[in-house]
């Protein structure tokens, strides 16, 4: 079997895609599939083909030149991936049980392209919805735009859910990462059930064997309960809600602290610390070894989030045995078990926006600071959790499976 796996630069690092395809690439390491990473608009000035110790093949493409172009931008994506398909044909010798694996949701051009030239499969795995960063996630609001004339400053919603559709629709089969997301495609996007695999992400059990209380002396925090934020600086990770409820706990529990590593919009979150800077600590974008340490460190994991299908960070924070409150929204409301691994908070979904209460979710917060023997019993569930539904050793028979299980049935 030879598998391609297309690797978009610019959006692949922002929402983890860059992360499952590495995890993908190690899961694959080993087994008789041929893996190469095709890694589209890359930094070089020409294609570049290195392969590594593992095995894996890594091509690189350069992006297209865009100087005086006089064309208009969709036809430049679509005239792209027609040439990107063109140089394959060169370059792919052994063709016998073709599989490419797309990760990105705006490319019917580039499937369309290669089930055209290639005798092959094509999957796509759905990261996420475009429309969801636009309405916050918010279905009720997707859903009205599409059945109403929506206001000019909404129209690109419809008109990329078109193209999303567009793209499920050119593809053999679609992976993705939530019963949520499997749910949407089936009801909003028509997509024929068979066509649909629900196959969730997995995660390198990496968790350093250091001491906790080394790290928090190391950390000047031996003594304090220690909340943790991870992820990007972003509207759409519900952080302001944290902070306004962090306040609250602040009240009967002034030692707490709350650690925010991640990169991002920084004065706008900042101006939610006013008058509790001293109990806010900002790390900004750290190693992969710095942020598994804090995990050893923290008491509680925050996941306030309005959107997210299978969440690499709500898997660290599992595999470090943390105990999550997090958003009953998405994929993470299937992550979290309520009440078993962590504590669900409620998003409340309005006509023109989505909120969560703050005070539900401060009570979340106290309730588990003031109960240590419950912050145990579901850190240890979560670990459990990480073991039997997002390790690398599930993760790897599940992907062979599937992969497997098209090389079977070629057109």
């Amino acid at each position: 079997m030879n598998l391609y796996i297309f690797n978009e630069s610019g959006s692949a690092a922002a929402f983890g895609i860059g992360t499952y395809i590495r995890e993908l690439t190690a899961a694959l390491h080993r087994s008789k599939i041929n893996v190469c990473v095709i890694y589209l608009r890359a930094n070089y000035p020409q294609i570049l083909k290195e392969e590594t110790d593992d095995g894996i093949k890594h091509w690189y493409f350069p992006a297209q030149i865009s100087e005086h172009l006089t064309i208009e931008y969709q036809q430049q994506i679509d005239l792209y991936y027609s040439n990107i398909v063109y140089l394959l044909q060169l370059h792919i010798v052994d063709r016998s049980n073709l599989i490419f694996h797309m990760n990105v949701n705006l490319c019917s051009k580039l499937a369309e392209e290669l089930k055209k030239k290639f005798d092959c499969r094509v999957v796509l795995t759905v990261h996420y919805f475009n429309w969801c960063f636009k309405l916050s996630g918010s279905l009720t609001r997707f859903r009205r735009l599409l059945e109403t004339r929506q206001a000019e400053d909404e129209k690109n919603v419809k008109e990329t859910f078109h193209k999303e559709k567009k793209a499920f629709q050119a593809v053999d089969r679609i992976l993705c990462l939530s019963e949520h997301t499997r749910q949407i495609l089936q009801a909003d996007y028509s997509i024929n059930p068979d066509k649909i695999t629900v196959l969730r992400n997995g995660l390198t059990d990496s968790k350093p064997v250091v001491e906790r209380l080394v790290l928090r002396q190391k950390y000047y925090l031996s003594d304090s309960p220690v909340i943790l934020f991870a992820g990007r600086l972003d509207n759409l990770k519900g952080l302001t809600y944290a902070l306004r409820a962090f306040k609250t706990v602040l009240n009967t529990h002034p030692h707490c602290r709350f650690l925010i590593a991640g990169n991002g919009a920084f004065d706008v979150f900042m101006q939610e610390c006013e008058d509790i800077w001293a109990h806010v600590i900002w790390t900004g974008l750290i190693s992969k070894a710095q942020l598994y340490a804090l995990y050893i460190i923290a008491d509680i994991g925050m996941m306030p989030s309005f959107t997210e299908q299978c969440s690499y960070v709500a898997i660290e924070m599992m595999m470090h045995g943390l105990p999550i409150i997090g958003s009953a929204t998405a994929g993470l409301k299937e992550m979290i078990e309520d009440g078993e691994t962590g504590l669900h908070i409620p998003v409340v979904e309005y006509d023109a926006n989505v909120e969560i209460d703050t005070s539900v979710l401060a009570e979340k917060m106290l309730y588990l600071l003031q109960n240590p023997k419950e912050r145990k019993r579901l850190g240890a569930n979560a670990r459990r959790r990480y073991e039997t539904v997002y390790s690398t050793e599930i993760f790897r028979e599940n992907m062979t499976r599937f992969y497997h299980s098209l090389s079977g049935h070629k057109k």
